[in-house]
């Protein structure tokens, strides 16, 4: 026993030395509570803290959760023997006492407070080694379907019990797309973007996911994993718009109806109608089981069809997917009479029409569906008014509505009006239309003129155009006012170059033959006119337009004498201003309408530069020309016949002038009484500008400039200062010459030369 005694002590000796026993603050003293917080999973005789009493004890007592893991020496030095657990015990509640000789407390108990601090020992597990779930293809991305769970001993309030889920494996999967995710803290798994677009029950029902999970918050190193095999079996979408929805109009049966459904994936959606047309009112609504309703009659002819969306959120108002399209036909029934097109429907037959021609349409309307039997209308004629010579002159069509002659042909002497009623019918209800038929008057009479032959008439030739002179007239026997009666004339003969016109009073159909064109004797001295009288609308078949509708008249122009006539008014010439005297600058031609001779001569050669060839017309120069003078020099030009009444006329001729370079640079104006005074206060100067009376073209774009003599350029000097059109010449006093008169310098010894 002494001996074991011995080693316990050498042990614990050992232990101080270790553990740094007997330094006061840090591993040891007074006894009073105290925490300790302590790794679990270290090994065996681990000292605690040393306590230390007062005088009277003599050693100490340890009671409480001890789990024979902690002890107590009897001079007071607390340690465990046992390595600790945190999975089994995480707080150990310990009391320390302070005992005297006899074993009496002096001191304490005092509570001591036993962390265990966790250490990563516990690897994470999943609940179940196998998950299965389902899925419905088109849901909405990121939204759970299944969650996988594991478990971790070690504390979750540190990394040790921190879990991270992952899927590691996709089978299959389809050109390397992922159609499944899984939150890495939660386990939650939910489609991803592609899978929600791509995932097809008819392609790949099943997927097998292999889902990991790791503790210290998936840091590799020091990380413990496990992993999970989860099935996931792929469902139909259900969220599909329904077929397109029959509602009869004007029901009768009791609103709400309930016509199609919609439903989400999964319970617990809130659905909501939207139509985007915004309507005043909308005969629609749904209920939280996705039940469509309608809630009121409708009305095919207001509006014959619907399209509205249903759309399903989640809690939080979110749409879960696309909207469904809802389509609604409205049904027609027969809730609608014919109409007629108007109050009464006028049509119109000529009174030679053959039996069976077609007279006109009556096209009555029906509100109905078109090209069902609801709107499909037949027509009757009920009575015909007057009933002569017979009833039953006309026929209707029974779909189509069209009228044709029935017996014979109308004559407008009988009747010119016809009144039908016509019975207008669909399946249910009939109307009452009606038409009115005129007969019209058919052209089989030709105009006839009153006489044959209008006589002789002479004019002179100068009669003045607009002039009538004639009246003609012929008549029709067809009815008056129409086109079968109207007359319009025409000349046929005796007029190829139109000099003659004929208009017609619409009232009288009298004929006003009219002056159109000049009469020319030297051309036609004799017209023998050939009228011809027609009406604007065609003979019937068989009428014809004979010598009743044609008439004569014969016109003799009498000779006027005329002046000549130039080829044109104005002539233009063009000459360089240069030219020699006796040169050709023109020509001018006339004739005289009786084919006299002609004799030419100017009027208006204010500076005698032209004169003109009496017989020729040809112009020429007879002075020198000055295009300075005048640049466009205008004359006339007389014709005056020869013999006769020697009339005569006059034209113009605008002869140009061309410049040539003839006139040399010259000072722009006069500059007199301008003086320089000495002795100058300042150097004085003035400007001389020049100009030429040529164009620019032959001026050019500079000038030089220069004193005359030698003298004057000791004492002056001379400066450009503008050389594109002008130039400018400065005078600066360069010596005392005292008062020098500038007007004289100017005007002897200033010259400007051209350039």
């Amino acid at each position: 026993m002494m001996m074991q005694a011995q080693l316990h002590c050498l042990c614990l000796f050992t232990l101080y030395l270790t553990t740094g026993y007997g330094q006061e603050g840090k591993f040891s003293g007074p006894l009073k509570p105290m925490t300790f917080s302590i790794f679990e999973g270290q090994g065996p005789s681990q000292i605690i803290f040393q306590f230390k009493a007062s005088p009277l004890a003599v050693t100490f007592k340890l009671t409480g959760e001890t789990d024979d893991i902690f002890q107590i020496q009897p001079d007071g030095l607390l340690y465990h023997n046992k390595a600790l657990d945190r999975e089994t015990r995480a707080v150990h509640k310990l009391q320390v006492s302070a005992l005297d000789a006899h074993g009496n407390t002096v001191e304490g108990p005092v509570p001591i407070t036993i962390e265990v601090k966790d250490i990563n020992d516990n690897r994470p597990v999943f609940l179940q080694p196998k998950y299965e779930g389902s899925v419905r293809q088109n849901s909405r991305p990121g939204k759970p379907f299944m969650y996988v769970n594991a478990t971790d001993l070690d504390d979750p309030a540190t990394p040790n019990g921190q879990l991270i889920y992952q899927i590691i494996m996709q089978l299959p999967k389809v050109n390397n797309v992922m159609y499944f995710q899984i939150n890495n803290k939660t386990g939650a798994i939910s489609l991803t973007r592609e899978g929600s677009q791509e995932l097809d029950p008819l392609k790949n029902p099943f997927y097998n996911l292999v889902v990991s999970v790791e503790d210290m918050g998936g840091q590799k190193e020091h990380s413990f994993s496990d992993s999970t095999s989860v099935d996931i079996t792929v469902k139909e979408n259900i969220w599909k718009a329904p077929e397109p929805v029959e509602i009869e109009e004007n029901s009768t049966n009791p609103y709400p109806i309930k016509i199609t459904q919609v439903q989400w994936n999964d319970p617990g959606a809130l659905y909501s109608l939207v139509d985007k047309e915004k309507p005043s009112k909308f005969p629609f609504l749904i209920d939280q089981e996705g039940d469509i309703y309608v809630t009121q009659p409708l009305d095919r002819e207001e509006k014959d069809a619907y399209v509205f969306y249903a759309v399903a959120k989640d809690e939080h108002g979110k749409p879960l997917a696309f909207p469904l399209q809802i389509q609604v036909k409205v049904k027609d029934i027969n809730d609608n009479p014919p109409t007629c097109p108007s109050t009464v429907t006028v049509l119109e037959v000529q009174e030679n029409e053959q039996i069976g021609s077609s007279i006109g349409t009556l096209i009555a309307h029906d509100m109905d569906e078109e090209n069902t039997v609801n709107s499909v209308l037949r027509y009757r004629i009920v009575d015909q008014t007057p009933k002569v010579p017979r009833d039953g002159l006309f026929l209707v069509q029974t779909y189509l509505g069209t009228f044709q002659l029935a017996v014979q042909s109308l004559r407008k002497r009988d009747t010119p009006q016809y009144n039908l009623t016509v019975e207008v019918s669909d399946k249910d209800f009939k109307t009452l239309c009606f038409v009115q038929i005129n007969i019209i008057d058919i052209n089989d009479q030709i105009p006839i003129f009153e006489k044959p032959d209008y006589g002789n008439l002479t004019l002179p030739e100068d009669t003045a155009i607009g002039t009538v002179i004639l009246t003609i007239q012929a008549t029709d026997a067809d009815e008056p006012h129409t086109g079968s009666s109207k007359i319009l004339y025409r000349i046929t003969q005796g007029d190829s170059e139109g000099r003659l016109e004929i208009e017609t009073d619409p009232e009288t159909n009298t004929g006003y033959v009219k002056v159109k064109k000049p009469l020319d004797f030297e051309a036609v001295a004799v017209h023998n006119i050939v009228f011809q009288a027609e009406n604007p609308e065609p003979l019937v078949l068989g009428v014809q337009y004979n010598a009743s509708s044609s008439a004569t008249f014969r016109l003799t122009v009498t000779d006027v004498n005329e002046a000549p006539q130039f080829s044109q008014q104005v002539y233009q010439a063009k000459v360089s201003e240069d030219v020699a005297k006796g040169t050709k600058v023109g020509n001018v031609t006339a004739k005289d309408p009786e084919g006299l001779d002609i004799s030419y001569s100017l009027r208006g050669d204010k500076r005698g530069w032209l004169k003109i060839d009496p017989v020729t017309g040809e112009i020429f120069s007879v002075a020198p020309l000055d295009r300075e003078a005048e640049s466009l020099y205008r004359v006339q030009v007389v014709a005056t016949e020869v013999g006769g009444a020697s009339l005569s006329s006059t034209a113009q001729l605008h002869l140009t002038l061309m410049d040539v370079n003839d006139n040399p640079p010259r000072l722009a104006k006069e500059y007199t009484g301008l003086f320089f005074c000495y002795p100058p206060k300042a150097p004085e100067s003035l400007i001389f500008e020049a100009t030429d009376d040529d164009q620019q073209s032959f001026r050019g774009r500079h000038f030089t400039f220069s004193l005359g003599s030698e003298s004057l350029q000791k004492d002056w000097e001379v400066s450009k200062i503008n050389g594109i059109i002008l130039a400018v010449v400065f005078f600066q006093i360069k010596k005392n010459k005292g008062q020098r008169n500038v007007e004289s310098a100017q005007a002897s010894e200033v010259k400007p030369l051209r350039n």
